[in-house]
């Protein structure tokens, strides 16, 4: 049996990690609040926390060790080192395998496993060219809630379409990314990807996420001395859209997306987002590339009204203030359509789509260091980021390219992660109220049904539907061998309840594994 390799495989790894256990010291998962640095925490206005950079490679930092021991290329390769690494002048390059093996129990669905098999490279040439590629070969018998979840989108979250492994009980999946980035002077990035962006300086990001799928773009960012603007296009895939012909494959749309970040101080930043999304064809025949929306900086909402179009606009505000070097208070406002007179009135009318955010952060809190607190709520109206179909709707591979959940709920998560040496605890505490579709009424929480199959014109509220209550609770704690690519030894309980008037669904899970990579994957929802 597959998991039976792994178990030995983690078996014999633990052993290693025990035995040189004298030589470690700082710790790691997917995603480490640590990371995170407000612009008080920085000697520098020019740098903005709300927008995540995918050419840095994060690595976690460890105690000095003792420069007169020698170690051998099997302990700097494991506990130190990429596995292959150069450094000169005029380039560098690295490279590593990326494990990614877990053994574990459902209380719902048995055992579960994953068998990850990643590599990684990257570089620079020169001063200003940078690059990195990842890739990943998966399969995998994941908890209850995500095989559900798998099986009706046809999607893992995060990671693209599966096929049928293992005679139907588990998913076969695979996936790349890459980014090539280059420095044009003083002022100027050019980026070209195939990878996820994120805007903002939480957990979540009501405006633009990393939630989704792998998606190709080309990325202007120009640093002029306090402010940085933004210019992203992007093309997107809709799989609900019945496909044109098999030749053509799914459906594509296309996005661009403006964003404006200025440090009016070191403790207060204010930025503004907006983003046109649109349909690759439609009725009349092939669309294409819109040109009108190829300015970096125009502003895209009187473009989209200009041309006629059935274009999705949305438009947002991202701001922060510190009050402390490690502490930051942040917040979010994302505005996909209303009418003023029917916002003032208070009547719940269906259009009035909007969704916002509220959090607090803290870095090194009571003075400990590196202990990291987050806590934040979201919170976003019926219908919001839908539209008349799917072919322009703020979604990506099945998935919103915002907040996992969709619409039409409100949610509160609480994160907190302490590293000691190479040891790294982690702890999350979410909860969550929202409606879910019943007797065939579209209630607005799935971004991907089309807002015409709304049931009432007024009295909508966050809520509405199905009332039901989600809670998810993880700890983990992780054992690092190598801060280069976060390769770890981890062990994690979950429990998951989400509760309404027709069923209660609870499930408890145990994993242990050994992971690499800073991969951000979304599983609490």
């Amino acid at each position: 049996m597959l998991h039976t390799k792994i178990v030995k495989a983690l078996f014999i790894l633990s052993c290693l990690a025990i035995s040189f256990g004298s030589f470690a010291q700082s710790a790691g998962r997917q995603f480490s609040l640590g990371f995170y640095k407000a612009t008080a925490d920085t000697n520098s206005f020019s740098y903005h926390s709300s927008q995540r950079d995918y050419m840095i490679q994060p690595e976690f930092q460890l105690p000095q060790e003792d420069s007169t021991k020698k170690r051998s290329w099997f302990h700097r390769k494991l506990f130190n080192e990429h596995l292959l690494q150069y450094s000169t002048a005029d380039y560098d390059f690295y490279a590593s395998f990326l494990p990614d093996l877990l053994i574990g129990n459902s209380s719902d669905n048995g055992t579960t496993w994953l068998n990850t098999r990643g590599v990684i490279a990257g570089g620079r040439l020169g001063k200003n060219f940078t690059f990195r590629t990842e890739f990943y070969e998966n399969q995998g018998k994941f908890p209850e809630y995500i095989d559900r979840y798998g099986r009706q989108t046809m999607i893992v979250p995060g990671q693209g379409q599966w096929k049928d492994y293992s005679n139907g009980k588990a998913f076969d999946f695979a996936y790349s990314s890459a980014l090539l980035s280059y420095k044009a002077g003083k002022f100027l990035d050019f980026q070209l990807g195939y990878d996820k962006n994120f805007i903002g300086d939480g957990y979540r990001s009501m405006l633009l996420s990393d939630n989704s799928f792998n998606y190709p773009f080309l990325k202007v960012i120009a640093n002029v001395g306090r402010v940085q603007y933004t210019t992203m296009w992007a093309q997107f895939i809709d799989m609900k859209y019945p496909r044109a012909s098999y030749d053509n494959g799914y459906r594509k749309k296309w996005g661009v997306f403006n964003y404006l970040d200025w440090n009016v101080s070191k403790k207060v930043t204010i930025g503004f987002f907006e983003a046109v999304i649109w349909q690759d064809s439609d009725s009349t025949g092939k669309r294409g590339f819109d040109m009108s929306y190829l300015n970096p900086i125009v502003f895209l909402r009187p473009v989209e009204f200009s041309v006629g179009s059935p274009d999705n606009a949305l438009m947002g505000l991202n701001v922060k203030y510190a009050p402390s070097v490690n502490s930051t208070i942040y917040g979010q406002f994302l505005l996909d359509e209303f009418k003023f007179s029917e916002m003032t009135s208070g009547k719940g009318w269906w259009a009035n789509k909007f969704g916002g955010q509220i959090g607090f952060r803290s870095n090194n809190i009571f003075k400990v260091p590196r202990l990291n607190v987050l806590t934040e709520v979201n919170a976003a109206r019926p219908y919001t980021y839908s539209q008349r179909s799917t072919l322009n709707n703020y979604g990506h591979y099945n998935q919103p390219l915002a907040h996992p959940m969709g619409a039409n709920f409100i949610e509160w998560v609480n994160i907190a992660d302490y590293q000691y040496r190479r040891w790294f605890f982690k702890g999350e505490l979410m909860v969550a109220k929202y409606g879910l579709d019943t007797a065939g009424i579209n209630y607005g929480k799935d971004i991907f049904k089309s807002y015409n199959t709304r049931n009432e014109d007024y009295g909508n509220h966050i809520g509405q539907g199905l009332k039901t209550n989600l809670t998810y609770v993880q700890g983990s704690v992780a054992f690092l061998l190598n801060p280069k690519y976060n390769l770890r030894l981890e062990l994690s309980v979950t429990g998951r309840r989400e509760k309404n008037s027709l069923y209660d669904n609870k499930e408890l899970i145990f994993q242990f594994g050994l992971r690499s990579s800073f991969r951000q994957l979304y599983y609490d929802f």
